[in-house]
C-alpha cells in the first residue's frame, strides 16, 4: 500500500451473540411452522366447519408455511357461499397476513446472509421507494411472489407493523373478491 491509498474495509456489520440467536430462533421457528403446517395438511380443512374462526385460523395456518403454501384459498371460495362473503374475506385476510409473518422474520434472521451483496441493494432501493405498497400488491395478486416479498421486507428492516398492515389489506381486498366469487358460484 502506498501512502496515498487508504486502507481497505471491511464493510460488513458485526451482530451480538443475543443478535445472532434471535435470528436463529427466527429461521428454525419459521421453518418448524412450515413443517407441522405440510404435515397436518389433510386435516386443516375441518376448521371450515367452525365459521369466521375456522376461516381464521386456516388461513393462519395455509400462509405460514414458507415457499409451499397450504391451499387456504379454495376454503375461502367454498365458505364464501355458505357465510357472509365479506366477513369470509375478513378473517381469512386477517389471518392470511398474520400467517405471512413466517417469512418476514425468516427474511429478518437472514439479513446477515444478502446485506452485502448488489442484488440486496437494488431490492432495497424499490423497497425503498414502494415499501408498504408493494407488499399490499403483492399481497391483493394471487402470486407465488408473496413469500419473496415478506422474506424481502424483513431482510429490509421495513417495521413489522408497516408489513402487517399492508399484508393485511392486501389479503383482505383478494379474499373478499375470492368469497364473493364463491357466492356467486355456489348461491350464498
Amino acid at each position: 500500500m502506498t501512502s496515498g491509498e487508504a486502507p481497505i474495509s471491511n464493510n460488513q456489520s458485526h451482530i451480538s451473540r443475543s443478535q445472532l440467536a434471535l435470528r436463529v430462533l427466527a429461521v428454525l421457528f419459521s421453518i418448524g411452522i412450515t413443517v407441522a403446517i405440510i404435515a397436518a395438511r389433510d386435516s386443516i380443512g375441518k376448521y371450515a366447519a367452525y365459521g369466521y374462526p375456522g376461516v381464521f385460523i386456516i388461513s393462519l395456518l395455509g400462509n405460514a408455511t414458507l415457499i409451499l403454501p397450504a391451499p387456504s384459498w379454495a376454503i375461502v371460495f367454498a365458505v364464501g357461499g355458505a357465510l357472509n362473503p365479506y366477513w369470509v374475506g375478513i378473517f381469512a385476510g386477517i389471518g392470511s397476513a398474520i400467517g405471512e409473518m413466517t417469512g418476514y422474520l425468516a427474511g429478518f434472521a437472514g439479513r446477515a446472509i444478502v446485506e452485502n451483496r448488489a442484488r440486496y441493494h437494488r431490492l432495497e432501493t424499490l423497497m425503498n421507494r414502494y415499501g408498504a405498497w408493494l407488499i399490499f400488491a403483492l399481497a391483493a395478486i394471487p402470486n407465488p411472489l408473496f413469500d419473496v416479498g415478506g422474506i424481502l421486507a424483513g431482510t429490509l428492516k421495513m417495521p413489522w407493523w408497516k408489513f402487517l398492515g399492508a399484508a393485511v389489506a392486501g389479503k383482505t381486498v383478494r379474499f373478499i373478491l375470492l368469497a364473493m366469487f364463491g357466492a356467486s358460484v355456489f348461491g350464498g
